[in-house]
């Protein structure tokens, strides 16, 4: 018995030994843990409470990390959360082995999942750990999403530039130098044929004398004044700035007033002309393109302007702050210092710091969100103040300040791109020439020009335009002409249906290539070029899209320019303004993109069907099935079931036009 007891005090013993080893190494695991949450642990210091406090046995939580996924936004996001650890689980005197022990039957609830272990007695350093995951919370409720998603900007080079080491280095590169030599040897064999039956390497070419036969000047002319008229969105932010118009009010019903004119006018001169399909794919691909680059211009800086007037006002009440003499009693001005809200000033001032407290107190029922607006009430009816009012007083309008300064900054480096600096004439034209559709007031740039891979990729351009033009009137145009006898001889409907396989069949591979020809053109070649002249330095114009499993996956990776503006100004819009979920943000962003996708589809056949809005719709219920416990974990699969959609849609979406 004795002998148990010695074992049981020296266990005792080396227990208490280990935690005191891990009680040192506990700050590094509470800065990790802090760090999740995104907040630094103050340092603490060595006064007596403090080690009166470690001779109390150390209670311990566990913070946890859950992560979320969209079928839209797949940025990666996480929420933390505490579980209270029970005594029937720990005893009062846990130590961290003791707490371990403890998590497998707490993380079998939930695999994947993160987990820190915070072992601390420092109520205030707890109290701060709840606040900030209730307001992680937070984040998941709709209303208090921000109406502007941030956008990140980063120097990186498309997948398939030659000065992306990572693709050069690829295992697969000599299927992509393959590629190229298969098709050129197609396009020299293509010249024979034509050259032997016509006399013209071209053949007949019918489709580039279309192309150039008339209005080619007069399609270049409307095409720069096209992009000249988007200055008028640069005009309204002006009389914004300067108070002519408020943002809020009538300011962003004219922009979208304008917006509706501005894509009718260019629709409508297509008609007017009566422009060939290739003019009219061109013009209107390039008005749409515009239209998105003034939204994302008018709504940032809209937005901006807001938080710019907010923050002259709150400077204004600070000044007259300075000049209030404060009363020697205690003073009955509500509100009182005692319920006034000053947890967020333990932080430094910041736009992330202000967007969360915003987002925590915007749907609350808490009087927080309303302590800026009743200070600045008191100060501008002159009330009497003690001491101790107008010190904190001062205190939360400072810290309000100077987190709306950093968000007027956004990322900008450069004083000159800071709102409303940014407000001029050559910034607005300078982002119009830029690859992208989402304004940000600075990008990272480059710092020079490589005239040879200009030249390089201006090679590149024009030779796939002329391997475009060479497949589509050797193997598009033909079956074209094709439908076009059959409706000219008076073919009924049941008739040309019986032809409709025939005609998939005929152009499933010429449309397969032409679709990736035009992926490679626009996201390869035209974009990099303009990155290359206008030092624009990310260039990840796209990602793996034939990787995907998924038609989410395709929607994020093959058209990253318009997929990051979807996200910003429709998915997390809608969510903020609308107040809707995620799932009905998700069925609006699809929705409005199958429409603008029809839009072209009509200026191009002159029909209106709703094939391909139908078509892409369909691709919600197919993700679903994708998250299935079937397709989940089947990526050959689920890649498979995406390339035969890519194999059949083209080709399908022609035929039907064709046909009906």
């Amino acid at each position: 018995m004795a002998s148990d007891n010695r074992d049981n005090v020296a266990m005792d013993t080396g227990s208490h030994e280990t935690h005191s080893r891990r009680e040192a190494q506990d700050p590094a695991a509470l800065a990790e843990a802090l760090k999740a949450v995104h907040r630094t642990p103050d340092t603490p210091s060595d006064s007596d409470s403090g080690y009166e406090a470690r001779d109390k046995p150390l209670q311990s939580v566990l913070l946890r990390r859950k992560s979320r996924s969209d079928s839209y936004d797949n940025s990666s996001s996480v929420t933390p959360e505490i579980i209270p650890v029970k005594d029937s689980e720990l005893n009062e005197k846990s130590s961290s082995d003791q707490l371990r022990q403890a998590l497998p039957k707490l993380n079998s609830a939930g695999k994947g999942k993160k987990t820190y272990i915070v072992a601390s007695d420092d109520e205030e350093l707890r109290e701060i750990l709840r606040g900030v995951l209730e307001r992680e919370k937070d984040k998941r409720i709709p209303g208090r999403r921000e109406k502007l998603r941030d956008m990140v900007f980063t120097r990186q080079f498309s997948a398939f530039d030659r000065q992306n080491q990572d693709a050069a280095n690829s295992p697969f590169h000599g299927f992509y130098v393959l590629f190229w030599i298969s098709v050129a040897v197609l396009i020299i064999k293509m010249g024979a044929d034509n050259w032997r039956k016509t006399g013209n390497p071209l053949g007949t070419n019918e489709i580039m004398e279309t192309m150039f036969r008339r209005d080619v000047i007069v399609l270049l002319l409307s095409d720069g004044i096209m992009c000249g008229l988007t200055g008028v969105s640069w005009v309204i932010q002006r009389l914004v700035f300067l108070q002519y118009l408020n943002w809020d009010r009538s300011g962003w019903i004219i922009q979208n007033i304008w917006q509706t004119l501005f894509v009718a006018g260019a629709v409508g001169l297509t008609l007017v002309r009566d422009w060939p399909w290739t003019h009219t794919v061109f013009f209107v691909l390039h008005t749409l393109v515009m239209l998105m680059k003034q939204h994302s211009y008018a709504f940032y800086n809209g937005h901006l302007s807001s938080l710019y007037k907010k923050r002259q006002s709150l400077l204004l009440k600070l000044k007259q702050l300075e000049n209030v003499s404060p009363v020697t009693s205690p003073s009955l001005t509500s509100p009182q210092a005692a319920a006034l809200s000053t947890l967020h000033l333990a932080y430094p001032p910041s736009a992330d710091e202000y967007n969360e407290r915003r987002r925590s107190l915007s749907k609350s029922r808490s009087t927080d969100q309303n302590d800026i607006k009743n200070i600045s009430r008191a100060i501008e009816a002159a009330e009497p103040l003690d001491m101790e009012q107008l010190q904190l007083f001062e205190r939360l309008i400072k810290w309000e300040t100077d987190a709306l300064t950093d968000e007027l900054r956004g990322k900008a480096t450069d004083p000159t791109h800071y709102y409303p600096n940014n407000l001029t004439f050559l910034n607005h034209y300078e982002y119009i020439v830029l690859p992208t559709v989402v304004y940000e007031l600075q990008y990272p740039r480059s710092e020079s020009i490589n005239w040879y891979y200009v030249a390089e990729k201006a090679c590149a351009l024009v030779g796939v335009i002329f391997v475009m033009i060479m497949i589509s009137q050797a193997f598009i145009y033909p079956v074209v002409m094709r439908t076009v006898h059959m409706k000219e001889s008076g073919w009924t409907t049941a008739e040309r249906f019986k032809e409709f396989p025939w005609l998939l069949s005929d152009l499933i591979f010429p449309f397969m290539m032409e679709y990736m020809l035009a992926w490679y053109l626009i996201w390869e070649t035209v974009l990099n070029i303009l990155a290359e002249l206008t030092y624009f330095a990310d260039r990840s114009f796209y990602d793996a899209w034939w990787n995907s499993v998924s038609w989410d996956q395709y929607a994020r990776d093959w058209n990253r320019p318009v997929h990051n503006f979807l996200l910003r100004h429709v998915y997390h819009s809608s969510i903020s303004s609308m107040k809707v979920n995620k799932h009905t943000a998700t069925i609006l962003t699809f929705f409005l993109s199958a429409c603008v996708h029809e839009l072209i589809m009509w200026c191009i056949f002159k029909k209106l069907r709703g094939y391909l809005l139908i078509l892409q719709m369909f691709q919600l219920p197919l993700v679903r099935m994708s998250r299935t416990k079937w397709l989940r974990n089947q990526k050959t699969l689920g890649n498979m079931i995406f390339w035969v959609g890519i194999f059949t849609g083209p080709s399908l979406l022609c035929s039907l036009y064709l046909i009906l």
